[in-house]
């Protein structure tokens, strides 16, 4: 399989670094479907809600009122507010359609303003181990989507980053090592268990790591 032909998104890429096999029943042979936890439905309400919030002025619901001073700032940020903006690439890492892409995503909420854009992510999990590394990839998109944004600022709400677009060769190295791995687990038909204390949450129960909880 040829580099351009291996279809990604940030979610997408760390299943595969978290467990090639499990990516391998659930993505390529789909012999097994990952349903969502209480912990992601969560996750999802809250995003849903704090879009509406922030992009149409819609009232937080009581159970979600505890978020409206984290949110305050994003409301009164000036620039132009996207939220859930989805973006796309080719593999020649320039804009295209939804569906006939190489790698794609969305932004929770993008605000541009000048040369400068923010990116924001709701994550609604613990901040112990943050990982920036998707706020990174959706900065790049937004590079290749507004030729005019030379800075962007990012954050997890606890987190924050920067990335200048001078940077975006460094920026884009950090992704080609695991893609690469990726094309060749294709390639060559080896998807390697990696066995951790969460094969007992895995549904790919015919594994031979695989716990019953």
């Amino acid at each position: 399989m040829e580099a351009h032909e291996v279809k990604w998104s940030y979610s997408s890429l760390k299943d595969y670094q978290n467990c090639p096999r499990q990516y391998q029943e659930i993505k390529v042979l789909k012999n097994y479907t990952k349903f969502p936890t209480a912990e992601m439905r969560y996750g999802t309400e809250v995003h849903k809600a704090v879009e509406d919030y922030v992009g149409e002025g819609k009232p937080l619901a009581p159970d979600y009122q505890r978020f409206a001073k984290q949110l305050q700032p994003l409301i009164e940020m000036e620039g132009t507010k996207h939220p859930e903006l989805r973006m796309a690439l080719g593999f020649d890492r320039k804009p295209s359609k939804w569906n006939d892409y190489w790698v794609r995503g969305i932004a929770d909420l993008v605000v541009l303003n000048g040369d400068t854009a923010f990116i924001v992510d709701y994550k609604t999990g613990s901040s112990k181990y943050p990982d920036p590394k998707q706020l990174q990839l959706m900065a790049l998109m937004v590079f290749s989507h507004y030729p005019e944004i030379i800075y962007v600022k990012a954050g997890l709400l606890f987190f924050p980053s920067e990335y200048r677009r001078e940077d975006e060769e460094k920026l884009w190295g950090d992704f080609y090592p695991h893609l690469e791995r990726l094309r060749l687990s294709y390639e060559n038909g080896v998807w390697q268990e990696n066995p951790t204390p969460l094969c007992g949450w895995c549904p790919v129960k015919r594994c031979q790591f695989h716990k019953e909880r």
